[in-house]
């Protein structure tokens, strides 16, 4: 059914990888849906689910009334695992002086949208993993949480795995990958420069560090004895039947849920993502830390990547009302319109029907 790519050397046999992981976290088939926060709620992991691969909650931007009744949500429409999705990224400490450079860089855009910068507040809503999500795990007990960024301090993860949790996490390179099983997870998600959203690195913030799945997935399953799940440019079985051939024992998916009637994303991100083959880039502009979006008017203008950009998540507060701005006019030009560089998969259709066809590596 499988055959290994020639050069790849992982001594198991794919489909025993493939059934290691499903047992691992209790699904049916080997796909885990990517958290996507701001795109998708409860309802995409709930089809995800009940179609037997593992939805995903994304907690970045929820507070906790909200990720309660979203577990609720999801406990109602299935009995199935799934997975809570948390950032742990450092929390920067706000500088003035780069804050201030950031906005006179965006004041041009401040000027075309009648929007007076000093009206702006300063911050991010997106949290970091801290006691009091800690709490919010022991009190929910999910069955899966997964940390993109690294890992949360030692005695917050400690806490996290009493409560019985498998726990997974994202690698961009084989020593994030290391360092990541030598901390104790349960299975290592490699996020190869193919994929949408946020990269989640780490150790190092050069960029040339990353490289794409199929060239990192290999190097990942030789380094590590832990399951490892593919990610990046995956959209359609072909693509999944590639990544179990190259040692994964499952693949996560995102940009193909994107259109699904479960997905929340907004009628002009679906436009941008209708388009044939959308030009997509790894930028910092709208949260100060690289991740891959549809090429747009800001990315254009700024280039992609500026280092005036503040540190992850401080960037976004200053574009937000731009944003808003344009969107009430009809514009995705400054909106972050996350994906990733194979849209091929992308299909109205429901995620249910996404998840089968993914599966379908399996049976073909």
């Amino acid at each position: 059914m499988f055959r290994l790519a020639e050069g790849c050397d992982h001594p198991g046999d794919p489909l025993d990888d493939v059934m290691s992981l499903k047992s691992l976290l209790g699904i049916d088939v080997p796909i885990v849906q990517a958290p996507m926060a701001g795109f998708q709620g409860s309802a995409l992991a709930i089809a995800v689910c009940n179609a037997g691969g593992l939805g995903s909650l994304p907690c970045a931007l929820l507070d906790a009334e909200q990720v309660r009744s979203e577990i609720a949500a999801i406990r109602a429409g299935t009995g199935a695992p799934f997975n809570l999705n948390f950032f742990c990224h450092a929390v920067p400490t706000p500088n003035e002086a780069r804050e201030a450079a950031w906005r006179a860089l965006l004041a041009p855009y401040y000027e075309e949208f009648g929007i007076d910068p000093h009206t702006i507040p300063a911050g991010s809503a997106r949290a970091s993993f801290d006691s009091a999500l800690a709490g919010l795990v022991e009190e929910l007990r999910p069955p899966i949480v997964s940390f993109h960024f690294g890992l949360p301090v030692d005695d917050l993860l400690a806490r996290v795995r009493a409560t019985g949790a498998r726990i997974l996490s994202s690698a961009t390179t084989v020593d994030e990958a290391r360092w990541l099983e030598r901390r104790g997870v349960d299975a290592v998600i490699a996020q190869g420069t193919e994929a949408g959203g946020h990269r989640g690195m780490f150790l190092s913030n050069d960029v040339h560090s990353q490289i794409g799945t199929f060239a990192l997935v290999p190097q990942v399953v030789r380094a590590v004895s832990v399951p490892v799940i593919a990610a990046g440019g995956i959209a359609d079985a072909s693509g999944v039947r590639a990544a179990l051939a190259l040692g994964a024992s499952g693949v996560q998916v995102g940009t193909a849920y994107l259109l699904c009637p479960e997905a929340t994303t907004a009628a002009l991100h679906r436009r941008a993502l209708s388009t044939t083959a959308p030009t997509t880039a790894l930028t910092n502009l709208f949260t100060g830390r690289l991740a891959r979006g549809i090429v747009n008017r800001l990315m254009r203008e700024l280039g992609p990547v500026n280092a005036a950009a503040p540190t992850f998540p401080l960037a976004a507060a200053a574009i937000a009302p731009v944003r808003a701005a344009a969107e009430r006019a009809g514009s995705e030009d400054f909106s972050p319109l996350w994906a990733g560089q194979n849209s091929s998969g992308c299909r109205e259709v429901g995620a249910a029907t996404i998840t089968r066809d993914l599966a379908g590596a399996l049976a073909s």
